[in-house]
């Protein structure tokens, strides 16, 4: 698609950036700079009404990561523009004073951001502005991938085969060299003055593995292509190792996009520096994240309503005091508790670990699955809303391609199976340091040698495994 030329093609145009905080695989800045016109570029803390919120861990990414993109645009002769407000505000006000005649955006597919960015390209139009969306968050976009019958998919491996279908000819847009600026940027507000890194207290301490920006996204993945991908396969679900890629923060905030992704993943397998079969693994995890996508864009109301309409009857019950020992990590499940463990300190946690702790929460606490969605959201870095929403469906048995709702993780079973040593729970749960290694993932049954600091929250479970399984059991049934 090329940038319609407005009948006055010498004003400004505006890039309005969101979830693709990069310069390189850009389409709408890509565009942008092709023009030759100057580029506002514009990033909008929304407060438009409806729009989901961030996460208090998404917007400590937010902060370095704006900070990050900045600079990068500095490198190109421009800068970023912060504004907080009503993006269809915002925009009226900036295109005002800086005269521009078009605004380009790279597309989101929640049904918030489709409404709001549908009312402006209207409103824009009807002003006589030049105004347009592409592609830069997914391989394939939702409306694309269907069905012999021209339906969209609600099983993943079907939909990944004809999805593959699509994926022959994937390209790459180089960033641009330079970016023309406008004679004069309309009125920014400062990154400090939005308060996004916490303070009093200040819980990401922790946060310091991270980097957040197209940087710190692009030597992830070349960490991850020259070493642990050998093996991924096996590998990705043993929480004590360091064997997954850690880029699902960075395609959420769009540092990286996937395209970019699927091209350096794939010439690696082609030219022998990682094995084809871990590859492939690898690549199908990104198969999900455009699954996910692809539901929440045919089904909008997944984030409050139940894939599966059956499950609307489940008898979920309120426990404020088990929900808040889930979130503190202080089940007596090891496995467990190492995970919330790690999510707190980190904003982060292991994938096979997610599937744990989701399924504690939901099949032995009988804990709506909505309120654990929402406590990830709050706390995850990579909180993306079709990923969260979809993969705690999946795990509740609700949701597309779910989970079989008779499926009950074991936390004592998954620890040892998975952390077999206990590594990852010695990491994050330092007070079973001294516990061998075969009671590690069962420590009360060790309880008259356990070290004092691990008496309380070890002597015994929360609940006991068998009996809430009986519970989760009897639940499901009534179905």
């Amino acid at each position: 698609m090329q940038v319609r030329k407005n009948s006055d093609d010498s004003g400004a145009i505006i890039v309005w950036f969101r979830n693709d905080l990069r310069i390189a695989d850009n389409p709408a800045l890509r565009h942008a700079a092709d023009s030759g016109r100057p580029v506002i570029c514009l990033y909008v803390l929304d407060e438009t009404p409806g729009l989901r919120p961030r996460g208090a861990a998404s917007l400590w990414w937010l902060d370095k990561s704006l900070k990050s993109l900045g600079e990068s645009l500095e490198k190109l002769g421009n800068r970023l523009v912060l504004r907080k407000g009503v993006a269809a505000e915002v925009l009226d006000d900036v295109i005002r004073h800086a005269g521009a005649t078009g605004v380009l955006w790279n597309r989101l597919y929640d049904k918030a951001s489709i409404d709001r960015d549908t009312a402006i390209k209207t409103r824009l139009k009807d002003a006589g502005v030049d105004g347009q969306s592409f592609n830069a968050g997914l391989l394939n976009e939702p409306w694309t991938v269907k069905n012999g019958a021209g339906q969209p998919y609600k099983v993943f491996t079907p939909y990944w085969r004809a999805a593959r279908e699509h994926l022959s000819h994937v390209t790459v847009d180089p960033a641009p060299k330079a970016l023309k600026a406008p004679e004069h940027f309309p009125r920014a507000e400062s990154l400090e003055t939005w308060g996004l890194h916490p303070s009093k207290p200040d819980w990401s301490k922790g946060f310091g593995l991270w980097t957040p920006g197209e940087a710190g996204a692009l030597a992830q993945l070349d960490a991850f292509l020259s070493g642990p991908v050998d093996g991924y396969g096996e590998k990705r679900d043993l929480p004590g190792v360091e064997a997954t890629s850690c880029l699902s923060p960075h395609l959420h905030f769009g540092e990286i996009g996937p395209r970019q992704v699927w091209l350096a993943a794939r010439n690696a397998a082609e030219h022998g520096d990682a094995p084809a079969a871990e590859v492939e693994k690898f690549l199908s995890e990104i198969g999900w994240r455009e699954f996910n996508h692809a539901i929440l864009f045919h089904w909008p109301d997944l984030p409050t309503r139940n894939f599966k309409p059956e499950f609307d009857a489940f008898p979920w019950v309120k426990n404020h005091a088990a929900f808040e020992a889930w979130t503190k990590g202080e089940t007596g499940y090891p496995i467990v508790d190492a995970g919330m463990r790690e999510l707190w300190a980190t904003g982060f946690m292991h994938n096979r670990v997610r599937m744990i702790v989701a399924s504690f929460l939901i099949k032995h606490l009988l804990v709506d699955w909505r309120e654990g969605e929402a406590w990830f959201w709050d706390t995850l870095v990579d909180a993306d809303l079709p990923n969260n929403v979809g993969n705690w469906q999946w795990v509740a048995g609700s949701g597309a391609d779910a989970s079989p709702y008779f499926r009950i993780f074991n936390p004592i079973a998954q620890g040892e199976k998975f952390d077999p040593r206990g590594a990852y729970v010695r990491r994050w749960i330092p007070e079973l340091a001294s516990v061998p290694d075969d009671v590690i993932h069962k420590p009360w049954t060790w309880a008259l040698h356990l070290p004092a600091a691990a008496k309380r929250l070890y002597g015994r479970p929360i609940v006991d495994h068998a009996q809430a399984r009986e519970k989760a059991m009897e639940a499901y049934r009534s179905l």
